[in-house]
Order: C-alpha cells, then structure tokens, then sequence
C-alpha cells in the first residue's frame, strides 16, 4: 500500500497567530512535526498543506514537500483532500491518508504507524484514529473529546462531555481520551469531504460525528502516546521543558 501522511498548517489562529512558525528551541514546530513525521515507517510521503505565503517560503528552507492550498477551506480535512486530489492528477496515488496535526510538535511515529495499522489490519475500517485512557483531572475539559467504543473497537460517540455517565457511584470511573490523527482510505476520503453538517456535528463541534452520523465506520486502537498539542503561545513553555528533559532522538 502507498499512503502519504499529510500536514495541515494554516497561519491563522484565533489564538495564536502563526502558530506553525512559533520557535521551540531552535526549530519552528511545522518543522518538528514534518521531521517526527518523516521517522513513520509506514508513510511512503509527507507533505505539509498551507495556505499562507509565509509559512510556504519558511519550509522551503528545510524540505520541498510543500503545497499551497486554497484559504477557503472549512477545516483540515478539506485541505488534506486538495493535496490527495493535486497529487492524483500528477498520477501520484495512494490508498491511505493520514492527516497529521500541525500543532503536535512530539507527534510520536509510533503512533502514526497505529493509527495506519488499523486500515491496513481490520477490512471493515473506514477512517481509523487513536484512544488513550484519560485523567480524571482532565474529564471535564470540553477541549478533551471522549470516545466511546464497541467490543469491537468501533467507535460510537465522540462528546466534550464526559461519556459514559456513571449512574453508580460505585463504579470504577473509566474514560476514552481522543487523539486527534485520523487515517481515511482514500475513496472514503472522497466522499466524506462532499457530506453536510450534521445535527450532532454542529451541537458538539466535532467533525468526526457527520462521518458516524452518515454510517461511516470509525475505528480505534489505544496508544501509549500522549498528545500534547500548541493551542496558545504558553503551551511553547511546556514543550520547550519536555524537550529539555528528554534526548530528541528518543521521540518515537
């Protein structure tokens, strides 16, 4: 199989403006996710998506596997979609896409050939992300979305909330956190990228549920991997010590 791990980086952010150039020892973090990326043994490519001028020239000074794309794309899927579709029509084709957030600078390669494994594994899989066990500190953070699962590892809901609600008070309290990377197959991909916003998309915020509303299957693997995103200029602190404190060679 070919499959192309795909780095969306918009310069925009409510919250961080110009995000993907922020300096984290040295090395802007689009950077640090392009070269975290480029250790996947599965991927056969990685290219960085973009849609500013000046995120464009920056990452022309360390790899040439960037792509403008449009600015009037909704989300990042869309913008993965563009950059499968420019690649087609240069006869450049692949069966799986991974869509890798650009705001992850200690993306684990490991984690990117799990969410992979499950498409190439598991023949009823549409689009496959990864799980991990959350902390109950964390479970009321609406920015953590909790996942709950089949015995099959099939995804049922996705909420900000925390699910399932525990009746009981005398039950062990377990919760599935989401990891935000996504695997599609290529033609499911295609179709997803055309469907509406659904109701239970636009009331939780998350476009993962127009996929299981229309009757796409979500599957899921648990990782060890911790996802530590870049949402605001403070979080650069908390990665710059994490760094600090490990050998960079040993982010796998």
């Amino acid at each position: 199989m070919k499959i192309i791990g795909v780095i969306p980086a918009r310069y925009q952010s409510s919250r961080f403006p110009g995000k993907p150039l922020a300096d984290i020892m040295g090395k802007s973090m689009i950077r640090r996710v392009y070269e975290q990326a480029k250790k996947s043994k599965e991927l056969s490519a990685v290219v960085i998506a973009t849609d500013d001028e000046r995120i464009m020239e920056h990452v022309l000074q360390f790899t040439d596997n960037v792509m403008m794309t449009s600015v009037n794309h909704n989300n990042g899927t869309e913008r993965v979609m563009e950059v499968v579709d420019t690649l087609s029509n240069k006869n450049e084709n692949y069966d799986i896409v991974v869509n890798i957030q650009g705001d992850e600078p200690l993306i684990s390669p490991n984690a990117i050939d799990e969410v992979i494994s499950i498409l190439t594994e598991n023949a009823n899989a549409d689009i496959a992300t990864l799980i991990n066990q959350s902390e109950i500190s964390d479970i009321d953070d609406v920015n953590n979305v909790k996942v709950v699962i089949d015995n099959k590892g099939k995804a049922l809901y996705f909420s900000r909330s925390p699910i399932p609600y525990y009746r009981s008070t005398g039950m062990r309290k377990t919760y599935n956190k989401h990891i935000g990377i996504y695997a599609f197959k290529i033609d499911v991909l295609k179709n997803i990228v055309l469907l509406e916003k659904t109701p239970l998309e636009i009331a939780e915020s998350l476009e993962q549920l127009r996929w299981i509303e229309n009757g796409y299957a979500v599957y899921v693997k648990y990782t060890d991997y911790k996802s530590i995103g870049v949402d605001v200029p403070e979080d650069i602190k908390k990665i710059t010590k994490l760094l600090r404190d490990v050998d960079e060679k040993s982010l796998i």
